[in-house]
């Protein structure tokens, strides 16, 4: 069951035309079988498909089994096309997993400052 929409960001910065497929790469490096969300919202606010939703995530540890993973290309500094785009998905991925709640990767561990902004404050705004 999925329990949490979870957004991150790719930490670099914008401009350099990273996406779904520089990702893949990224973590293709790490060992991993692939990318690790399912979905990535570009600087244009273009939504480009990661792992698909059937496939769990690798983007949260401890909680990819019950989690949607979202990523924004830059490092806390987002267009208005991506939080257009964002909330947009959000909306999308609640309809279909109505019980879940949008959180930022922080939530989880809170050493980390990914997404780089206040998720929930964000959500509830």
């Amino acid at each position: 069951m999925i329990r949490h929409i979870v957004i991150h960001c790719s930490d670099s910065p914008q401009g350099r035309g990273d996406n779904a497929e520089t990702i893949h790469k990224w973590h293709l490096e790490k060992g991993w079988s692939g990318i690790g969300y399912h979905r990535v919202i570009l600087e244009t606010g273009e939504v480009q498909s990661g792992r698909p939703l059937y496939w769990k995530g690798a983007h949260a540890k401890g909680y990819n089994d019950e989690s949607i993973g979202i990523c924004l290309i830059g490092n806390g500094t987002y267009t208005f096309q991506q939080w257009r785009s964002l909330r947009a998905l959000c909306y999308q991925m609640l309809g279909r997993y109505p019980k879940a709640k949008v959180v930022g990767h922080n939530y989880f561990d809170a050493s980390r400052g990914c997404p780089m902004f206040d998720v929930e404050a964000w959500w509830r705004s």
